[in-house]
C-alpha cells in the first residue's frame, strides 16, 4: 500500500454559510410557534433584530470556539458590511488562525473525526479540527506574517485592537480572499478585541518577534484592550450582545458595564443579549452562567435576554439571517468605533 499524501486529505474545502442567500424569517417564525429550543432560537432573533431596530444601540459580537474554520466566516463578513455589528470580541484562533488565515489565500478542508489516524496527519503537517483539516505549513506561513507584522511597528504596547487593524492594513495591500472579517472591520471601521491574543497563531509571531528583540519590541496590553472596549461602551451608552459561545469574549464584553463604574461613568447594562451556547450550566463553568445571573453581577438587564442552547453553525445563520432578511439594519449608520479609538489614543498622548 503506498504512503499518504498530503493532497489525499485535502481536497474538498468547506465553504462558508451566505445570509444573503437564504431566507430564513418563515422557518425562524415558524419556530416561535413550537417549543424548547426552537421557541428560545425564534425569541433570540427577535431580540437581534431589536438591537439593530434601535437606533441608539451599538451592537457587540463576541466570539469563542472553532466558529469560521467551520463555514460561519461569511456570515460575520455580511454582518460588517451591512453593519449589523459595531464592535467585535474574540477568540484569537478565530480571527488569526481563521479569518486572517484564510485572508492571506489560504483554505479550511472537509475532513472526518472517523477511521483516521492522527499520526499520519501528524506526520504530513495536516491539523485536525474535528471533522476540519488545516495544512500547518500554511499555518506557519500565518504565524510568519504576523511575527512580520509585529517587526514592522514601532517598540511599545499596543491594544489588540491596534495590532487587528495593522493586519487589516496588510490584507488591503496583500491579502488574496477579500471575505475576510479582519479586513472587512478595518475598512468599516469596527474594531476587533482578542483580550488572549498570544493563544493563537499571532502568539507564536510575537514570541518569535520579542525573542529576536528582547530590549526593543512591541507588545501586547490586555488592560489597554479593556480600558478600550470600556471607552467604547461610555461612548455607546445603550449596547446589545450577541455572543457565539462564551469564555473569555463573553465576560470581558460584559464586564464593561462594572468597569465604567469603577470609573466613575454612569453607563447602563447591556440593553439586550443573546447567547447561543453548548455549555451545560451545572458544570460551573464560565461559559455556561445565565444572562440572568449575570443581572445580579449588574452587567445585563432582564428584559430582552434570551440563552440558545444549541451548536453554533445551526443557530447563528438563522439568528443573523433573520435580522438580515427583516432589514432594520438598513436604517443603521456605521459607529466607526476604530477612528473614536484613534482619536482618543491620540488625545491620550
Amino acid at each position: 500500500m503506498s504512503k499518504p499524501n498530503k493532497s489525499d486529505y485535502l481536497k474538498e474545502t468547506v465553504k462558508h454559510f451566505e445570509i444573503t442567500r437564504h431566507n430564513v424569517t418563515a422557518m425562524v417564525d415558524a419556530m416561535d410557534d413550537m417549543a424548547f429550543s426552537a421557541r428560545d432560537l425564534a425569541r433570540a432573533a427577535r431580540i437581534y433584530n431589536m438591537m439593530l431596530a434601535d437606533k441608539k444601540c451599538s451592537v457587540i459580537l463576541t466570539m469563542a470556539g472553532s466558529l469560521f474554520s467551520a463555514g460561519l466566516k461569511k456570515i460575520v463578513v455580511d454582518m460588517i458590511r451591512n453593519n449589523m455589528v459595531d464592535a467585535i470580541v474574540s477568540t484569537g484562533a478565530i480571527i488569526v488562525d481563521q479569518d486572517f488565515f484564510e485572508g492571506l489565500g489560504f483554505k479550511h478542508y472537509k475532513g472526518t473525526p472517523y477511521g483516521i489516524d492522527d499520526n499520519i496527519l501528524r506526520d504530513l503537517h495536516i491539523d485536525r479540527i474535528y471533522d476540519t483539516f488545516i495544512d500547518e505549513d500554511e499555518l506557519r506561513v500565518c504565524d510568519d506574517t504576523t511575527k512580520k507584522i509585529a517587526d514592522s511597528l514601532e517598540p511599545r504596547p499596543y491594544s489588540s485592537r491596534e495590532f487587528i487593524e495593522e493586519m487589516g492594513r496588510y490584507l488591503a495591500k496583500h491579502g488574496k480572499n477579500k471575505d475576510s472579517v479582519v479586513l472587512a472591520a478595518y475598512e468599516k471601521r469596527v474594531p476587533i478585541f482578542v483580550p488572549a491574543f498570544s493563544d493563537c497563531s499571532a502568539g507564536f509571531g510575537m514570541l518569535e518577534h520579542q525573542w529576536n528583540n528582547p530590549d526593543k519590541h512591541m507588545s501586547m496590553d490586555s488592560a489597554k484592550d479593556f480600558l478600550e472596549l470600556t471607552k467604547v461602551k461610555i461612548e455607546a451608552r445603550d449596547t446589545g450582545i450577541f455572543m457565539i459561545g462564551g469564555g473569555v469574549p463573553k465576560n470581558f464584553t460584559q464586564d464593561t458595564v462594572v468597569a465604567a463604574d469603577i470609573l466613575g461613568k454612569e453607563c447602563p447594562m447591556h440593553k439586550y443579549a443573546v447567547q447561543v451556547t453548548v455549555a451545560d450550566v451545572r458544570d460551573g463553568a464560565l461559559s455556561s452562567s445565565t444572562l440572568k445571573e449575570a443581572s445580579s453581577w449588574g452587567k445585563v438587564e432582564t428584559t430582552h435576554e434570551q440563552m440558545v442552547y444549541s451548536e453554533a453553525t445551526l443557530a447563528m445563520p438563522l439568528i443573523a439571517g433573520y435580522g438580515y432578511h427583516k432589514g432594520a439594519w438598513k436604517s443603521r449608520k456605521a459607529k466607526c468605533y476604530s477612528d473614536f479609538l484613534n482619536k482618543e489614543l491620540v488625545k491620550a498622548c
